[in-house]
């Protein structure tokens, strides 16, 4: 028998969670990750100039503070030193021409601005958001609920009795409509459509895929009550708060701990690990994996004594990654000054983009392998919400590019010249990262002087820094309908168990899918004795 009752294999916010969870419990868990550092996507350092605390990838925590993860182990966190810095204005956009658009977290500002900008859409956003809070309990069961439970069945069932067999494939239908129908059916100004339209991106979609407008609705409703908060000092310390939790309930944490393989026992459950170095671990009850189907199937699970059942072999042949993602980060000698209008300068998330089309063309240049001509990019401002993050006086930026190609066919503006093995380059990154800096250099006053510093991570450095972002891909796979919900990761999937005993499941590869409100590592240690 093991030390350990549950072996945990990669040190994301799901893997965190469920630990921490599991801890709560009674479990003594062992989590164990490859890297020098856990934590996945959420990373911390002063990469441009000391000083200056860049969250290197993910930054955004209104998922985790509004998630049901959260509101079991938000406390404890809590104490052990995590604290929010929040914004009143989550997010906006600002287009080419300076137009602009900016939502905060009062309902009745966000009225009276959409209203400005088209009489009536201000309404109409009203009751879009009065009618989403009226069905958020059923929304939010199937968005982040355990599918095949038989608590979903009832739930769906009561909802069928109530509102009728009919009115509820309605609903279903109106689920699934794209972004871009949407946009331009409920709302007659563009540069409404053109505030919306990127957030598709930041679910792993475009403005056409099905369910696209759904999750815009969520979005909205998410930042207008929980804003778009960070943690204070950097995403680095909710994971010291993990670290301190995990320990105070008995657990263990160990980094440079590559795992090689699952192991069986005599009854071909999962027994433990092997490390690359020979060590072997045993766990009581299970082992746990946070990684890509890629990394379980074919890598954990190469020397399995038993082949793969033909469902899941041809699951993971067909597993497929979306678009890429780069980051780029500046140190400034001051806050950025924005042309438009002072105030962007207090968003906390601004996107740089023409509007609905320009979001369509980008994002369908990238997913034929082209760098996109004209990208939409996503401006964080931290020191606006947490002035810890730079020295005084001085700024960071925090650029996000949703739109990169995981190989590289070519440039849609015909200036960058391309490899022909398709493999991203310092070179193309560094020209690419020039393109987007002249973008941003247009709407902010004085920009090359009071850039210091500038570093830019390409999708291939995001792979390097975590093999679970295949190809850059930040959402463990694509997103599409096909392969979500019910069918994460794949037709066969039921919940976060595998067809090995005691061998689970979880991660962004799986349901409810990516993002930073730790569902999976949730539902799994909810379900789990």
């Amino acid at each position: 028998m093991g030390d350990h009752d549950y072996i945990i294999v990669g040190s994301g916010i799901n893997a965190l969670v469920a630990a921490a969870m599991l801890g709560k419990k009674g479990h003594k868990v062992l989590v164990l990750e490859r890297n020098d550092r856990i934590g996945g996507c959420l990373r911390t350092e002063e990469i441009t100039q000391p000083g200056f605390i860049h969250d290197v990838m993910a930054t955004t925590m209104v998922l985790f503070l509004t998630s049901p993860a959260y509101g079991a182990i938000g406390k404890d966190l809590e104490a052990r030193g995590l604290e929010f810095a929040h914004a009143e204005l989550p997010t906006g956009v600002l287009r080419p021409d300076g137009s602009h658009v900016i939502f905060s977290k009062n309902r009745q500002r966000n009225i009276a601005a959409f209203d400005k900008l088209s009489p009536g859409d201000g309404q109409t956003f009203s009751r879009e958001m009065e009618a989403l809070a009226a069905d958020a309990p059923f929304l939010f069961s199937l968005l982040g609920g355990a599918l095949w439970s038989g608590s979903t069945l009832k739930t769906v069932a009561k909802q069928g009795w109530n509102r009728g067999l009919r009115k509820l494939a309605a609903w279903f239908g109106d689920a699934l409509t794209p972004a871009r129908g949407y946009l331009e059916t409920s709302y007659r100004s563009e540069d409404i459509h053109a505030l919306w339209a990127p957030w598709v991106l930041h679910c792993g979609l475009g403005p056409e895929s099905a369910y696209s407008a759904e999750m815009l609705k969520v979005i909205g409703f998410a930042l207008e009550l929980g804003g778009a908060p960070i943690v204070k000092g950097g995403a680095e310390k909710l994971l010291k708060a993990f670290e301190r939790l995990i320990a105070d309930h008995g657990g263990e944490i160990r980094v440079s701990a590559d795992v090689a393989a699952i192991i069986p026992d005599h009854n071909r459950s999962a027994d433990g690990v092997r490390l690359a170095n020979g060590e072997t671990l045993k766990a009581k009850a299970g082992v746990i994996c946070s990684v890509t189907p890629n990394q379980l199937y074919e890598r954990l699970m190469k020397d399995w004594p038993d082949p793969l059942p033909p469902e899941i072999k041809s699951g993971v042949a067909s597993y497929r990654y979306g678009k890429g993602d780069m980051q780029i980060h500046y140190a400034l000698s001051e806050p950025p000054r924005w042309k438009a209008n002072a105030e962007l300068g207090k968003v906390a998330l601004l996107h740089l983009t023409p509007g609905l089309d320009g979001v369509s063309r980008a994002a369908n240049e990238c997913e034929r392998g082209l760098l996109p001509a004209e990208p939409t990019v996503c401006v964080g401002q931290p020191v606006a919400l947490d002035p810890t993050r730079a020295p005084q006086g001085k700024s960071i930026l925090w650029l996000q590019l949703p739109e990169a190609p995981r190989r590289i066919k070519g440039d849609a503006a015909g200036e960058i010249e391309t490899p022909e093995d398709g493999r991203w380059t310092e070179e193309v990154r560094e020209r690419y990262a020039d393109r987007i800096e002249a973008l941003l250099a247009s709407h902010i006053e004085d920009f090359a002087n009071i850039k210091l510093a500038r570093c830019a991570y390409s999708p291939a450095d995001l792979e390097a820094m975590n093999m679970n972002l295949v190809g850059g891909d930040p959402y463990g796979g694509y997103c599409g309908l096909d392969q979500f919900f019910i069918w994460r990761p794949f037709k066969s999937s039921v919940n976060h168990r595998t067809h090995i005993s005691g061998l689970y499941h979880i991660g962004a590869s799986a349901h409810p899918g990516a993002g930073l409100g730790g569902g999976s590592g949730f539902l799994l240690a909810s379900s789990l004795k």
